[in-house]
């Protein structure tokens, strides 16, 4: 076996430093670089920042939830496990709704995904919330449609859905849509849960006065 790096701190300094030096950063504003970092860090591919789109006031709306310790709402259960609870104000924080036994009814009666109609069990908690979509288009949409016929507003939108189907078309809505709220997208199929978790992980820890952390 070949020499090879044990230390998990030397890991993340060495990751964020090659990340930093192979990626063009010079469209992303020093206060969501820390984000984009990240994000990047979760899936090892320097070119996603070619499809990262954001809303102007998306690092400090996620920020300000975070440190106020509003709900971070999440899509599916790996993205609510991608999340470092430690790095929150307050692990209660997260929350997922996908395995409540009341979603699969609702689900069947809606004709939809149970991710989507978790998102009807969002409401009492949406206004000042961070939404955090990975998994499921379905979801966004279902969310953005809520949205337009007046539910209440989120903090921010971490709108990362991946896959072949609907993914694409759901974050292009999310981008078409961006005057509801603040929001920060993966554009085509690429996301899923670690690079939405990432984004909630990088918000905490810039809440905390820090830019990486284990």
């Amino acid at each position: 076996m070949s020499t090879y790096e044990r230390n998990p701190d030397e890991i993340y300094r060495q990751s964020f430093e090659i990340i930093r030096r192979e990626t063009d950063l010079s469209r992303i504003p020093k206060n969501v670089e820390p984000i984009v970092v990240r994000m990047i860090h979760a899936v090892g591919m320097i070119d996603l920042v070619d499809d990262i789109v954001f809303s102007d006031g998306v690092s400090e709306a996620l920020i300000s939830a975070i440190a106020n310790g509003k709900p971070i709402l999440a899509d599916a259960n790996m993205v609510a496990n991608g999340i470092t609870k430690r790095f929150l104000k307050d692990p209660e924080q997260v929350k997922c709704l996908l395995d409540d036994p009341r979603v699969a009814p609702l689900a069947q009666k809606l004709s939809t995904t149970r991710s989507a109609a978790q998102i009807t069990m969002w409401r009492p908690q949406l206004d000042g919330a961070i939404v955090v979509i990975g998994n499921a288009p379905t979801a966004l949409f279902h969310l953005l449609e809520r949205l337009q016929h007046g539910w209440p507003r989120p903090a921010a939108i971490i709108g990362c859905p991946v896959g072949f189907v609907g993914a694409s078309e759901s974050k292009e809505a999310l981008i078409k849509l961006g005057e509801l709220c603040p929001f920060i997208t993966v554009r085509g199929r690429r996301g899923g849960s670690a690079i939405a978790s990432s984004v909630v992980n990088a918000a905490a820890l810039l809440a905390r006065g820090e830019t990486q952390g284990g």
